[in-house]
């Protein structure tokens, strides 16, 4: 539902996320205030989580207030040392998550001499059979055999799990006994230095969350409906497969936003939009009612196994937890790369909104499968990324 123009006065510059026409649903963020951007800062100790944002974190995972209120905290400072941690290990490092049952940050390292070192950092550690380098090579190597050759459609996606210590191809349920589909794993388990797992995924295919224009909070391009992602210096960043490069945007009004500085799909799915003709940005993510709308302070990266929101223009605020890091995607499209998955639900008209866990930015939708009434899956192209590519500055409160 639309927002009253009065809350638009105060909020007029929008963050939207969105998708092809045609394809999926767009996720949108919206936020505008006055002011120049801020530099950007170092990720703060979380402030009290509103008593919304606890029940809403209760509402998709099934906590107590108690319970989401002590997870919250855990995984900010999870986030925190997180880094500390992959420094102390080294190369040694076989990538970490976050234990819900201890509520510790999880280290895998491949030498026992390396674990001390990462425990005085206050992680918990665990001796892994192969470095997150190793495992990061061996899924690079079965991209670059999708970028020669696309995957068959029976396969879902493939990500390295420093849990188990291997790399997880994904296959579509009923699509087992495809011909491409055993070619594909067997090339994939004889080329690879390190396991390979096949895990079953759901028979729908993951497609990105595009959506017609409709009402609500959009950003518009063409016939494309999409929401904003995260402010940053100059504009905002969304999904990729919002537009192209020199598109022409407009707000929820029908004015002129700004124009694609920058898009990138297959392959990616993340883009620049610049933000001009009154339209300014600010450090915010809609809560839509749901939560209090939240500030963004940083991006620190949530760690496997954390709870994470998203915001969108369709389905407004929902929450889950972070599934797979370093994804690959075989959208009919094409395969995009280094994506993280999470268990939050989207439906079209979500794509390039925000995801977001305590005040930290972690990026914008891309697509997934399911929908917010039986549930789903849902891909984010990380923020962090998205500002190296484009050199650009996260606006941060």
């Amino acid at each position: 539902m639309r927002r009253k123009p009065v809350v638009r006065a105060g909020l007029s510059a929008l963050l939207v996320l969105g998708a092809l026409s045609g394809a999926g649903g767009a996720f949108s963020t919206a936020a505008a205030a006055s002011g120049a951007d801020a530099p950007a800062a170092k990720p703060a100790a979380a402030s009290a989580p509103s008593a919304t944002l606890v029940r809403a974190l209760g509402r998709d995972l099934g906590l107590t207030a108690d319970q989401a209120r002590e997870r919250l905290g855990q995984e900010a400072a999870a986030m925190r040392l997180e880094p500390k941690a992959k420094r102390a290990a080294g190369a040694s490092y076989g990538g970490s998550w976050f234990d819900t049952g201890s509520g510790k940050l999880v280290v895998g390292v491949t030498s026992a001499e390396r674990a001390a070192s990462v425990r005085a950092t206050g992680a918990t550690t665990r001796i892994v059979g192969h470095s997150a380098d190793a495992l990061d090579a061996a899924k690079a190597r079965l991209d670059e055999k999708a970028r020669k050759q696309a995957a068959p459609a029976g396969v879902s996606s493939w990500s390295t799990d420093p849990r188990a210590g291997a790399v997880v191809v994904r296959v579509r349920q009923g699509s087992e006994g495809d011909t491409a589909v055993r070619a594909f794993l067997r090339e994939a388990k004889r080329s690879a230095a390190v396991p390979v797992t096949v895990e079953k995924a759901p028979a729908q295919a993951p497609t990105t969350f595009a959506a017609g224009t409709v009402g609500g909070d959009p950003y518009y391009t063409g016939n494309v409906r999409c929401s904003i992602g995260f402010s940053v210096q100059g504009g905002f960043v969304t999904a990729g497969h919002c537009g192209q490069a020199g598109g022409s945007v407009s707000g929820w009004d029908g004015s002129y936003i700004g124009n694609f500085q920058g898009s990138s799909f297959p392959g990616n799915d993340y883009a620049y939009v610049s933000v001009g003709s009154g339209w300014w940005t600010v450090p915010v993510v809609l809560g839509w009612g749901t939560v209090p709308d939240q500030l963004v302070r940083g991006s620190a990266e949530a760690p496997i196994g954390a709870s994470i929101c998203r915001s969108g223009s369709t389905t407004h605020w929902h929450c889950g937890t972070v599934l797979a890091k370093n994804e690959t995607v075989n959208y009919s499209q094409g395969a995009v790369h280094q994506m993280t998955k999470t268990s939050v639900c989207a439906e079209g008209g979500d794509s390039g909104g925000s995801f977001i866990s305590g005040d930290q930015a972690q990026g914008v939708t891309s697509g997934g499968w399911g929908n917010c009434s039986s549930g789903g899956e849902t891909w984010y192209q990380p923020v962090n990324e998205i500002l190296s590519v484009y050199g650009l500055r996260l606006h941060t409160a």
